[in-house]
């Protein structure tokens, strides 16, 4: 083929190569944006779970949330690092937190190591929040090693 058998140059064509290409563009971008935010849904899950039972004030069912055990009953003297009792001091109606009556888990934050995800709740709509360690491995959850701070990353990303 010469120079002068070239092919005419159809516009349509590229028109509609171009738009694929954006279109797959803002795809990837889209689903990134969504994968990036859902990362540590799990672990949002877990917490909103174990603060809707604080809320129904099923303790129990809190305690089984927080080591990821339903069948904690049948035995106690598994947990001797945090029985039900001192479970029921730190989040029952005597405990920091009060009775929750409302709550609202605010964001999560997956630090260096990865081990798990430190989850930010806002628990009666009180100034300071609990944070909550969920373990990835298990879901387990503790009292977080550090605090996390929600809030306007779009402004951070802009400074």
């Amino acid at each position: 083929m010469t120079l002068m058998d070239a092919q005419q140059y159809d516009t349509a064509r590229e028109r509609r190569r171009r738009r694929l290409i954006a279109a797959i563009l803002i795809l990837v971008v889209i689903l990134s944006w969504v994968g990036y935010h859902l990362r540590d849904y799990r672990a949002r899950a877990t917490v909103d779970t174990f603060f809707a039972n604080l809320e129904k004030q099923n303790y129990e069912a809190g305690y089984a949330v927080w080591f990821q055990d339903p069948g904690w009953k049948q035995h106690p003297a598994k947990y001797p690092n945090y029985p039900f009792n001192d479970f029921y001091r730190d989040w029952g109606p005597g405990g920091e937190w009060g009775l929750v009556k409302s709550y609202s888990v605010d964001c999560s934050l997956s630090p260096g190591n990865g081990s798990g995800v430190i989850v930010q709740v806002t628990v009666n709509n009180r100034s300071e929040h609990a944070y909550v360690w969920v373990q990835k491995s298990d879901k387990t959850l503790s009292f977080s090693p550090s605090e996390i701070e929600c809030g306007n990353w779009w402004a951070k990303v802009m400074e």
